[in-house]
């Protein structure tokens, strides 16, 4: 059947009274941004979605916007503390932009709060209960008693501030108490801070016979002041938090690069302070005190009517009430791989096979790395790695077979944002295994996802890859959904080991078969593609485009996308986050529809599908997938792939079962209107609405079905030829 979301017709244009030549063209990056966090947050409220599961998105939505302020944020803020009026794409200053975020940011909060209030309420009534020292039972406050000395005590660090102590160093993240406290015999008064240790659980946990309940860490230490200043009492007192600027600058000509990072990650402990948050009723002495240690503005201060530090919201997330969770869902093995027995080899020499992450296990990829590793006939691997775990088994396979004597190159990217440090310990761990280390460009991070495999088969050496949307990371496979590609076609197998080649030796490929690379080539491929489908759609023939990505703000590349559209091509994006295209403006992007889908997964997969003069699906498109979104930090200034797709199984694995589902996906799924706000449309109880992701729980993918065949898989659309 054809996919419903294919079928349903293009709203009607909406007339928008801008230039349609002038910046006002593009979303801003950051206010597209923190839209996309309001759905993040939207999720916490849809009764849909399990109650514990709520909780997880109002935690993810603050730890997201916490990310934002460090990193975002903190950058704007340094250009508008410099003067500078460069205007972003959308024609704002970054002065402009914060006033913005600001303003947009505050009221997400206020929301956060809201939302937290309502949840807890529905929590108590499962026996979920979040307590504070006002409502504990005298055997709550022995037990909390013992649980201080022993478990807390140790890791406090109270502090005086007066002339002799002064306000001590908090890091980013720094979660604390401040005190006033005076003498009981009242001849003397005392301001103290109390850093809440992030070393042990924000909420306690009590004991109890029925249900859950757990007091936050904050409100044990206020119970115990007294054993931390004897004497004293508290006369008033406040929580508050800090964000740091967490952009790291590293100096570009440093000879030591991997010296040169560990220094910048102790600068980031140091960033200026971006925001501060603050009880509401906080002592003003205590709320100036603060302010002025730590030299912050009333424009970053956030007042907080409620709950600190919601992202800790995660830590109630309760394994043991399966009730309050998602259904229970194991990844499945391909069948193919279980024809052969596990061989992983044997099942890609058969033919290319894609696998769908999370919904085929991502332990394939870990199963691919490790048979190598043990394999007398593997001479080589080579591997990048952006992001992966601490713990991770693919460092562990690359440490054995170097260790065997194979010959290993890993292209570690040091410059993985908050990863930084634990990429620094792996690259130290396979340099000692004897491993080749490589650390890529100093201009570019390497962001590209590729191993290859080099293995002796009778007289020849047959190279087998693995091309993925996303990283070598274990744990994020788990939620996160992204395609892994395994072949052992030649002309991948050379286009990849060139790859290689380039990241560690500087040797730019002069011709590459099957891939696309940044900062080389991609953007311009993408160009290319699409003003083909616009000369197409002008000369007649079937012209659309599908893309599914994270985020979309390059300005070249939307600018190819309103030509396209005013052209005739029919263009359905899928795009999870940022977006800088204002799709359905009259005049500018008509035939422009856009998506976002926020559900159980990330969606993390980035695909496209060009028409190629057939309607869409057909044999004749050329589909590609890539570790590349549209942005300009991906297609200017990291080292990505883009794979066109040959294999005609997987072809129809991508067209006709992935991107038709999202693309039929309403359960999950937010419009965007051309002023750049999203909508849901509203779904009445007991009416089926289709989800995508259930889908894919549900059905194998096409390529790794083994010898039952694909003829039995369900697809969305038929492909025609």
């Amino acid at each position: 059947m054809q996919a419903n979301f294919l079928e349903s017709p293009i709203p009607a244009p909406t007339a928008l009274d801008i230039d349609l030549t002038s910046p006002a063209r593009f979303m801003n990056r950051e206010l597209s941004w923190l839209r996309f966090n309001w759905r993040v947050l939207e999720e916490a409220e849809n009764p849909r979605v399990p109650l514990l599961e709520r909780l997880r998105f109002l935690s993810i939505s603050a730890a997201n916007l916490d990310e934002f302020y460090t990193v975002r944020v903190a950058g704007l803020r340094e250009l508008a503390l410099a003067g500078n009026v460069t205007p972003s794409i959308d024609g704002l200053t970054p002065a402009d932009q914060l006033v913005q975020i600001n303003a947009n940011a505050r009221k997400l909060m206020q929301r956060q709060q809201a939302v937290f209030i309502a949840l807890n309420a529905q929590m108590a009534d499962t026996n979920i209960h979040l307590l504070t020292r006002e409502n504990l039972t005298d055997d709550d406050k022995v037990f909390l008693d013992g649980f201080f000395l022993d478990q807390v005590f140790p890791v406090l660090s109270p502090l005086a501030i007066d002339p002799a102590h002064p306000f001590p160093f908090l890091p980013n993240e720094g979660f604390a108490l401040a005190l006033q406290l005076s003498k009981r015999n009242g001849k003397r008064s005392l301001r103290a801070l109390l850093p809440v240790p992030a070393q042990i659980d924000r909420f306690i946990r009590l004991p109890s016979d029925d249900g859950h309940r757990f007091l936050p860490l904050e409100e044990l230490l206020l119970l115990h002041v007294s054993r931390l200043f004897p004497g004293y009492e508290v006369k008033g007192n406040c929580a508050f938090k800090i964000l740091r600027d967490s952009d790291l600058e590293v100096e570009e000509e440093a000879e030591d690069l991997v010296r040169e990072f560990e220094v910048a990650l102790k600068r980031r402990r140091r960033g200026e302070v971006v925001r501060l948050k603050i009880s509401k009723d906080a002592p003003s002495s205590l709320r100036s005190m603060i302010m002025s240690e730590l030299h912050v503005t009333d424009d970053a201060v956030v007042e907080v009517d409620g709950l600190i530090g919601v992202a800790d919201l995660g830590e109630l997330v309760l394994d043991e009430r399966p009730d309050l969770l998602w259904s229970p869902f194991t990844p499945r093995v391909p069948e193919r791989v279980q024809d052969f027995e596990g061989d992983m080899f044997a099942a890609i020499r058969q033919k290319d096979m894609l696998l769908h992450h999370p919904y085929e296990t991502f332990d394939m990829v870990v199963r691919f790395l490790a048979q190598a590793a043990r394999d007398p006939n593997v001479v080589a691997i080579k591997q990048t790695l952006y992001r992966t775990s601490k713990k991770s088994p693919i460092v562990e396979a690359l440490c054995e077979a170097a260790e065997d004597g194979k010959s290993v190159t890993a292209l570690i990217e040091l410059k993985a944002r908050f990863d930084e440090a634990a990429n620094i310990r792996q690259s130290r761990r396979l340099e000692r295994a004897g491993a080749h280390v490589v650390y890529g460009f100093l201009n570019y991070k390497t962001h590209a996802k590729i191993s290859t495999v080099v293995r002796r088969e009778g007289e020849k050496l047959v190279t087998y890859t693995h091309f993925g949307t996303g990283n070598y990371h274990p744990i994020t496979a788990r939620v996160y959904t992204d395609l892994s590609l395994f072949t052992c076609d030649a002309k991948l197998g050379r286009d990849a080991t060139k790859v290689f080649n380039y990241l560690s030796g500087y040797a730019q490929p002069d011709s590459l078969e099957n891939l696309a690379i940044a900062p080389i080539d991609l953007k311009e491929t993408l160009l290319a593609r699409i003003a083909a489908e616009a000369e197409n759609a002008i000369t007649g023939k079937p012209a659309s485009i599908w893309a599914k990505m994270n985020s979309l703000v390059e300005e070249d590349v939307i600018d190819a996308l309103y030509a396209a559209s005013k052209a005739g091509v029919k263009i359905d994006l899928i795009v999870r986050g940022i977006c800088g295209l204002r799709p359905g403006v009259l005049g500018l992007s008509e035939n422009i529809r856009v998506k976002s889908i926020v559900g159980r997964f990330l969606e993390h997969s980035r695909i496209v599908c060009f028409a190629n003069g057939k309607p869409l699906p057909s044999k004749k498109a050329k589909v590609y997938i890539s570790s590349a979104d549209w942005m300009g930090r991906n297609l200017n200034r990291r080292v990505e792939t883009l794979i066109e797709i040959s294999n005609q199984t997987v072809k129809a694995q991508i067209v006709s079962q992935v991107m038709a589902a999202n693309m039929a996906d309403v359960a999950q799924s937010w419009v965007m209107s051309a002023d750049g706000t999203f909508t849901r449309e509203p779904v009445p109880d007991h009416t089926f609405a289709f989800n995508c992701h259930r889908f894919f729980m549900e059905n194998p993918s096409l390529s790794g079905r083994g010898s039952a065949g694909a003829s039995d898989v369900p697809q969305l659309t038929h492909t025609e030829d």
